[in-house]
């Protein structure tokens, strides 16, 4: 058995290199921190969970399940660096989740509910969507620590998600509560549109402010107080359509601030990140 800080032994017959000399053994970490991987873990289940209840055509639980999802995603990171347990582990297993409950979910329940009436149109639409959190996270996770962090380069996948499923929550409630008639397939044409417009603008270089920067032990007036028990007020009224507002104009604001800046005449905040053609 090898002792902690030495060397393995080298295969017989092959002689010390340099390298061999100069780096020493390091023994690898055994096991994982098992505090930010449950809440990982927690929205992996919900993801997946989401997926077999649109399967079984329960689309208002299938979207809440979503946004459950997304309640365990933002909080798993944060629980890492409270606590001092991020690694490396954590990053990879995070970004496999958010695939499964961000990217494969929303797409397959919004096919089951909307887009499968229409032939190869509606699984186009969800494979542009599963395909643009695939590619938004691999290069969420190269960026990393290399653009301003002030900002999301491209729409967020737990935020296109809710956009996707909002939709399909905010009908399915309407529906049960007989204000609209309007299901699934009558809403195959709008389905469509948010599906491709969420998959598209996840690959964008559209940024969306990342919330990044607030500081949560600075103090706040009483009027900032008092906004946020509004708004809390107001999604107790109406959860699905509240949330689903909130996202849909989030889902926007990339694009509203990206023109701002292009009629400032201001540069992207992405810019010094994009490399530059040769002359």
């Amino acid at each position: 058995m090898l002792e902690q800080g030495k060397e393995p032994p080298l295969e017989e017959g092959r002689v010390p290199t340099p390298d061999d000399q100069a780096q020493p053994f390091k023994k690898r970490p055994r096991g994982v921190y098992w505090l930010p991987n449950l809440f990982t873990t927690a929205s992996l289940f919900c993801g997946f969970t989401s997926i077999v209840q649109g399967m079984n055509h329960r689309f208002d639980l299938a979207a809440m399940l979503c946004f459950f999802a997304l309640i365990f995603d933002s909080l798993d990171g944060r629980v890492a660096r409270w606590t001092g347990t991020t690694s490396a582990f954590g990053e990879q297993y995070d970004s496999l989740s958010d695939m499964v409950s961000f990217g494969a979910a929303p797409a397959l329940i919004m096919y089951e509910w909307a887009l499968k009436g229409l032939g190869k149109f509606g699984w186009v639409a969800a494979f542009v969507y599963v395909a643009g959190a695939a590619l938004r996270l691999a290069r969420f996770n190269t960026n990393l620590g290399v653009v301003d962090k002030r900002f999301f380069q491209g729409l967020p996948s737990p935020a296109a998600a809710a956009m996707v499923v909002g939709l399909i929550w905010t009908f399915t409630e309407l529906e049960a509560m007989k204000l609209v008639d309007w299901r699934g397939p009558d809403l195959a044409l709008l389905g469509w549109l948010i599906t491709i417009y969420a998959g598209l603008t996840m690959v964008s270089n559209a940024p969306f402010y990342s919330f990044k920067t607030l500081n949560a032990r600075r103090r706040v007036s009483f009027m900032t107080a008092f906004a946020f028990m509004l708004v809390f007020g107001l999604v107790s009224l109406d959860p699905a359509l509240v949330l689903f507002l909130f996202f849909l104009g989030y889902g926007l604001s990339g694009w509203i601030y990206a023109g701002w800046l292009r009629a400032k005449g201001r540069p992207s905040p992405f810019a010094r990140h994009e490399p530059h053609e040769a002359a």
